[in-house]
């Protein structure tokens, strides 16, 4: 079984020479720990092949640094305590996002195969130690996931402070950005269009200054009350910028059906308990409808073709979920940053890694959802 590249004693047998294989051999990942100085010194370890492994045997294990110590020294892997080991993890951070950085590169396919489509969103584990609900003490994973290759294409890992941005992930000239409400961010919008690239993002009916070709306020909820029958609105807008000309888009938003629209509203009645607050009435009429703004042509791409492309954000939150389940990821066991950092860059790495056997063993969750 695939699952079994996952589990700590997967890495004793013969499939390790193509973990090392697949990120570059182990001359090129030996340059990388040096030039880190991830390994400067032996001291325990023969080579810095023998101390990856180690690393990420406790990181994807649940032995602890104690047994995987013992682990390593009773298969004649290295003989170090675990107060060392302990020490090497912190000195592997910036060595593993080398290692990301490399397995992310060799995925990324070319623009010149077609558009790509960038899907970013960001999942989040809990520090040592943390209650989330109360601390919003976290670690943040911002990733793209890319299409048509069905790869991460960008990882960046950062504290509770680093936010969810548009641009944060480099934009490939062409790319067609795909991002949920978090994303429409007016300023990055316009960032990635002088870039070169086309976006889709969800929009809430309140959360943009909405303006129509002459620069005055447009009311999003009377021209969606306005829209003819079949129920779809396909309109040039422009959303205001604090600072700067009003970005240029094309507003496109399709009534959801009955069964949906209901369970919108529902949803929203929840929340608003919740929070404690009067639920207004824009809510609940905006709760009907998919809004989407996007900068691609109507001559090229039709509504239902918007929507579509939209609908591809599934997989993004599907990855997450395998990265999650399938390779255990979960808030680091201590609190000190030099050693949850490269913990949870072990885990982005093996994912990277295990991507492209997952589906040559047909046992894609990807295939499985569709």
């Amino acid at each position: 079984m695939i699952l079994e590249w996952m589990t700590h004693d997967s890495l004793l047998g013969g499939d390790w020479p193509k973990l090392v294989g697949r990120l570059g051999g182990a001359t090129v990942i030996a340059a990388d720990a040096r030039e880190t100085r991830a390994f400067r010194r032996a001291r325990g370890f023969e080579t810095a092949i023998d101390l990856l492994r180690m690393i990420l045997a406790y990181c994807l294990g649940d032995k602890g640094l104690r047994l995987t110590a013992a682990w390593a020294a009773s298969i004649g892997l290295a003989d170090v305590s675990n107060v060392a080991l302990l020490k090497r993890l912190r000195n592997c951070g910036d060595w593993l996002a080398v290692l990301v950085g490399r397995a992310l590169a060799k995925a990324t396919p070319e623009a010149a195969h077609g558009r790509l489509i960038r899907i970013v969103d960001a999942t989040t584990v809990p520090k040592a130690g943390a209650d989330p609900a109360t601390s919003n003490k976290l670690w943040r994973i911002h990733g793209a996931f890319d299409l048509p290759c069905e790869r991460f294409g960008f990882f960046e890992l950062t504290d509770e402070r680093g936010g969810e941005t548009l641009d944060r992930v480099p934009v490939v000239k062409g790319e067609i950005r795909i991002g949920d409400r978090a994303y429409l961010q007016p300023d990055r919008l316009a960032t990635i269009r002088a870039a070169g690239a086309d976006v889709i993002v969800r929009a809430g009916w309140r959360n943009a200054r909405w303006l129509d070709a002459d620069g005055g306020s447009l009311d999003l909820l009377e021209a969606l009350r306005k829209t003819r029958a079949d129920g779809h609105l396909d309109m040039p807008v422009w959303i205001g910028r604090r600072s700067g000309a009003a970005v240029p888009m094309r507003l496109v938003a399709i009534r959801k059906p009955p069964l949906a629209a209901e369970a919108a509203r529902r949803k929203a009645r929840r929340e608003a308990r919740r929070g404690g607050h009067q639920l207004s009435k824009g809510t609940l009429a905006a709760a009907d409808w998919v809004i989407l703004v996007t900068s691609l042509e109507c001559q090229e791409f039709a509504a239902a073709d918007i929507l579509a492309l939209y609908r591809t954000r599934w997989r993004i939150e599907l990855a997450f979920k395998r990265l999650k389940s399938l390779v255990g990821l979960r808030g680091p066991p201590g609190s000190d940053e030099r050693s949850a950092r490269p913990y949870l860059l072990a885990h982005l790495l093996i994912i990277l890694l295990l991507e492209p056997l997952i589906d040559e063993f047909g046992d894609s969750p990807r295939r499985a959802a569709a």
